[in-house]
């Protein structure tokens, strides 16, 4: 099947040239082929359904987030609430809106954190070489020496519990893929014609690096970038399940599951309904993230 579409975009692509139309380029062919893919397509659905929810959480919620009440103690879903109650009176629906807000934002804030860093870092070492070049990667691979959820645990440690603190952690966690990445694609890049023509021309160094250099990994990055919003919402979600992310009473995933464990048996919904939009959240991601990368790869439609 893959080969079939593969020969049925050459045979397209010849026929449009023959017949003296404007070639494609490679976004447009992997927007094409995005579209082809029905798991990227649903995958992109529920994401977007899960952040509208998110965005019109205030309109939404039914009640008050943090509202405690003393006679609505572990009320089973139905009813007036609709996903039932915590050991505190307050609605399972409406916290679950509201903590899909900060875990999105956790997940951005901090794959912006990661990629800007780590694509800088790239760029320099793999642009300049020598020296520059191996002081960064060896502070790359001092950071790679500690697994991420352990690193973005002893960065929490150090700067201490909160969602601010949480998002910094976990960017400096996902630095080292994207400066790896990054540097690979620059290293593959600058032995090429027009740099070294941009070169003999006299173009500075920045102008290379921010004109010719950084187009050629925008996609590579796009794509690391989906697939590290999941993985990101996942640690934040772990780091505030063990007391060091979101702080009692702010609505948080990984937080409502934490505060579910101590009834788990009598009220299963406090870490269902919450584990539920985690594991939709990052599935979904995945699938686009995954999507997105069968689509970029110059390799599919040549």
């Amino acid at each position: 099947m893959r080969a079939y579409r593969k020969a049925r975009l050459n045979v397209s692509g010849r026929d449009r040239l023959r017949a003296g139309a404007r070639p494609r380029s490679p976004w447009a062919i992997g927007l094409q082929q995005l579209r082809r893919n029905r798991g990227a397509l649903i995958g992109l659905a529920v994401f977007a359904l899960i952040i509208l929810l998110a965005i019109f959480a205030k309109q939404l919620a039914p009640y008050d987030p943090v509202l405690i009440s003393a006679v609505d103690y572990l009320k089973a879903p139905g009813g007036a609430h609709l996903l039932g109650t915590d050991e505190y009176g307050r609605d399972v629906f409406s916290r679950t809106l509201y903590g899909g807000r900060i875990s999105l934002q956790v997940g951005v804030i901090s794959v912006l954190i990661a990629g800007i860093i780590g694509i800088v870092l790239g760029l320099i070492a793999g642009y300049f070489g020598g020296l520059v070049d191996g002081a960064i990667m060896r502070f790359i691979d001092m950071l790679l020496a500690f697994p991420g959820i352990l690193l973005a645990l002893g960065v929490v440690a150090l700067l201490g519990p909160g969602m601010s603190n949480v998002m910094i952690a976990v960017g400096i966690s996902g630095v080292p893929g994207y400066a790896r990445l990054v540097r690979g694609c620059v290293l593959s890049a600058r032995s090429e014609v027009y740099i070294e023509a941009a070169r003999c021309v006299g173009c500075p160094d920045a102008r290379i690096i921010a004109r010719h250099l950084l187009p050629n990994i925008v996609g590579p990055a796009i794509v690391l970038s989906t697939l590290d919003v999941a993985w990101a919402i996942l640690t934040a979600s772990s780091l505030s399940f063990l007391g060091l992310g979101a702080q009692p009473p702010t609505p948080e995933w990984g937080a409502m599951l934490s505060e579910g464990r101590a009834v788990l048996r009598e009220a299963p919904w406090l870490t269902a309904f919450p584990g539920l939009m985690i594991m939709l959240t990052v599935l979904s991601v995945n699938l686009l993230g995954d999507g997105l990368r069968d689509a970029l790869d110059p390799r599919m439609y040549r």
